[in-house]
């Protein structure tokens, strides 16, 4: 190893990890999160709730299938740094344009392998997400961990503004993207595209590419608005729903979106996901919280406590819904994670408004949620009926 390039991670409690520096050389500081899916690596990369955070995969080998333009969830990368086991040495798939070392460093993304990444993870799930550095340029052990304990926290941090789309626009229908995930012959891919077509304005808090692509598949005329647009500016467009979508941060520091958003409660259905359900969540005077280690991953167990139906869902999301302040707010709770029976789903009592917790589009995950942008659908056309 001592003829390779080192890097050094080390968090804000004095621990400190060496091993074998990839991507860029450079140094980062930032959240040190984990994540448990076994692939999607590159759908991991470049989503947008991950800005200012050093991701760590759980997985023991990474990078074996290369990159590829079809999965990206954003333009770029936009995690801060990537820590893995292994990278993967051979990258083999047709679909491949370049390996994982080449893309975070045409990205100037620092990546560290051959640590022990279940150590980090243990450490993690004891402690809690900690303020971290990751360095690939020769910096101390000392130096590192000063760069974590000097970097400011995630609580109370806003960071849409860094990944919202700059303007207005609408999301191509043609693309052919947007039926990447229901290859000819399977099930999904049997499923009709509903004929009548209703105008979603859909907020980009740092929204994945795929939730796109979904709506589109399921009958939406997609009109992506960036996180600044003012309720007024909403009704300019004259949309027959509103999509919330997920993003970085801290949901409390949003205050300009709570605001938009409680305007828009009385007017339209609208479906959030992931930091949308926290947007509706604060619009209705209700709170979140921060989660000790958060929810990350293509595993999570949830549960309809309605139907008594659970589903395995893809999560991305560090902060969570407190669900007596919903109750007092005027809103159902509708869903809970078997693993901690935090709140993953609500609906309002009198109006035509939902949201859930975790990630619909999976990508990379399960595809049981899918169900819940037929909901939205079903949910306009009703309101539309005259009968919501």
């Amino acid at each position: 190893m001592s003829s390779r390039p080192t890097g050094v991670l080390a968090l804000e409690d004095g621990s400190v990890f060496r091993g074998v520096a990839f991507g860029a050389r450079t140094t980062v500081a930032g959240e040190a999160v984990f994540n448990t899916s076994m692939t999607g690596y590159q759908e991991i990369l470049t989503d947008p709730s991950y800005f200012g955070q050093i991701v760590t995969m759980t997985a023991p080998q990474i990078g074996n299938y290369g990159v590829n333009p079809e999965d990206e969830e954003s333009a770029r990368p936009m995690v801060a740094g990537f820590v893995v086991r292994e990278l993967s040495p051979v990258v083999s798939n047709w679909r491949s344009h370049q390996s994982v070392h080449d893309y975070l460093l045409k990205y100037e993304i620092p990546g560290l392998q051959e640590v022990d990444t279940r150590t980090i993870t243990k450490k993690l799930r004891v402690d809690g997400a900690m303020r971290a550095c990751l360095s690939t340029e020769g910096l101390t052990d000392a130096e590192a961990v000063a760069r974590a304990r000097g970097w400011e926290s995630i609580v109370g941090a806003d960071y849409v503004k860094d990944v919202t789309c700059a303007k207005p626009y609408i999301w191509d229908p043609k693309d052919p993207t947007n039926l990447a995930y229901f290859p000819v012959g399977t099930t999904l891919g049997t499923l009709p595209i509903p004929e009548r077509r209703f105008k979603v304005a859909a907020f980009d808090f740092g929204a994945k590419h795929t939730i796109f692509r979904k709506l589109v598949r399921h009958g939406f005329e997609v009109h992506v608005v960036p996180s600044t647009a003012s309720a007024e500016q909403i009704k300019e467009l004259q949309p027959d729903g509103v999509f919330l979508s997920n993003g970085p941060g801290d949901p409390a520091a949003l205050h300009y979106v709570h605001q938009t958003v409680r305007g828009l409660l009385p007017h339209y259905p609208i479906f959030g996901i992931c930091l949308g359900h926290q947007m509706i969540t604060h619009a209705l005077g209700a709170s979140t919280f921060k989660l000790k280690f958060g929810h990350r991953g293509g595993n999570q167990p949830v549960k309809n406590i309605e139907t008594g139906k659970v589903s395995i869902t893809a999560q991305n999301h560090g902060f969570a819904a407190d669900p007596k302040a919903l109750e007092k707010a005027g809103a159902v709770v509708t869903e809970i994670n078997l693993n901690d029976g935090t709140v993953e789903g609500l609906r309002h009592k009198d109006l035509p408004v939902f949201s859930v917790q975790y990630h619909p589009e999976a990508a990379p995950g399960p595809n049981d949620a899918d169900p819940l942008f037929v909901h939205f659908y079903d949910l306009i056309a009703a309101r539309k009926a005259g009968k919501a």
